[in-house]
């Protein structure tokens, strides 16, 4: 997404500037009064953008000490192409999922949700079933604050004001400016409770991709104005102004809530077994490798086992590769007698490991 300059107010201009806003404490207000005080002025001087915000129980900074705001398919500080090309399939798993019970429980709009993979995105970033391309962020200032003292033990909040394009459709691409944006309430199935009462918005990059080359393009800190630390106590809101409680954050009865819980047991299941399918597939071609590799030393090996031994012997300086091979053996067989006793997790990363291994030797 393309990085703007956002104009402060001179009493943001005392405690930072446009370019290290993001590296900066965030400007302390004592009120939600005074808050929505800063934010029309804000409003006044950044004609060219709409204000959005976020709210944050910390204030998570990158290597460069930067605040960042990554989607939830990109955070990671060592993401590898593995990691993140497995992340698409989980997406990709859930969105089928979600088409399939959405049509079952005969939702409505279920066409238009079948048609469009951003829609399928949305519900399953909104409702936390998995991770997806796509920020929260809100036009309720208001929604804000209650998410950033929600559920929180520390001392203070962030707020975070965000200056995006003006948008004109549900689901608005604004190719200058690398950005989709996503109105919830309008492509949200009314049976979908949870983003009428958070007036949510979805924030993505246009293109979206899982073989970037700049990650950093990525990151919503490109569109950040100002940051904001408030009180984390009930006298922020003053006499009156209300924090939004979480049952209305969080509505229950909420049947798309219900779906989504669903989804994320199905998709877990799926990927596991199809992660030990790539395994055992991927152990084959391992397998068959390392035995064929000890027999230029002694050609009476035949299994993995005798393999690994005459390898550390004959090869001492690559010790640690083939600890770390007899290491996957052992998994392997507790995966295949066990599969129930390793989680989607372990196998992925062991998978990530056979990999690697297999592109060394």
């Amino acid at each position: 997404m393309r990085n703007i300059t956002g104009k402060l107010t001179p009493e943001l201009l005392k405690h930072t500037t446009s370019k290290t806003v993001g590296k900066d404490d965030g400007y302390k207000v004592s009120t939600f009064r005074q808050l929505v005080e800063q934010i029309a002025n804000l409003s006044y001087l950044n004609k060219d953008y709409l204000l959005f915000f976020r709210g944050q129980k910390n204030d998570y900074r990158n290597t460069n000490n930067n605040s960042t705001f990554y989607p939830t398919i990109y955070r990671s500080d060592y993401l590898t192409q593995s990691e993140l090309d497995f992340r698409f399939e989980k997406l990709n798993s859930a969105s089928k999922i979600l088409v399939d019970l959405l049509r079952k429980s005969k939702i409505n709009g279920i066409t238009e949700i079948e048609r469009k993979k951003y829609i399928q995105w949305s519900i399953l970033q909104h409702y936390e079933v998995t991770e997806t391309p796509f920020i929260d962020v809100t036009q309720s200032l208001r929604v804000a604050c209650s998410f950033a003292q929600l559920n929180n033990d520390k001392e203070n909040a962030f707020i975070y004001v965000f200056g995006l394009p003006y948008f004109t459709n549900r689901i608005s691409i604004n190719s200058e400016h690398d950005l989709i944006n996503i109105r919830l309430l309008s492509i949200s199935p009314p049976q979908a409770l949870r983003p009428y009462f958070q007036e949510g918005y979805l924030i993505g990059t246009d293109d979206v991709v899982n073989d970037y080359s700049n990650k950093s393009e990525l990151d919503l800190n490109n569109r950040l104005i100002a940051k904001y630390e408030i009180p984390n106590n009930d006298n922020f809101w003053g006499n009156d102004f209300n924090k939004i409680p979480e049952s209305a954050l969080y509505p229950p009865n909420d049947t798309i809530q219900a779906i989504c819980k669903e989804i994320q047991v199905e998709v877990e299941t799926e990927l596991n077994s199809s992660n030990i399918g790539n395994f055992i597939k991927i152990w084959t071609e391992f397998e068959h490798k390392i035995i064929n590799k000890a027999k230029i030393h002694i050609r009476d090996t035949h299994t993995l086992s005798q393999a690994i031994y005459v390898l550390l012997k004959y090869e001492p300086d690559r010790s640690y590769l083939y600890s770390e091979i007899d290491h996957l053996r052992k998994f392997r067989n507790k995966l295949v007698h066990k599969p129930s006793s390793v989680s989607n997790e372990e196998v992925q990363k062991m998978n990530e490991n056979l990999i690697n291994i297999l592109n060394l030797i």
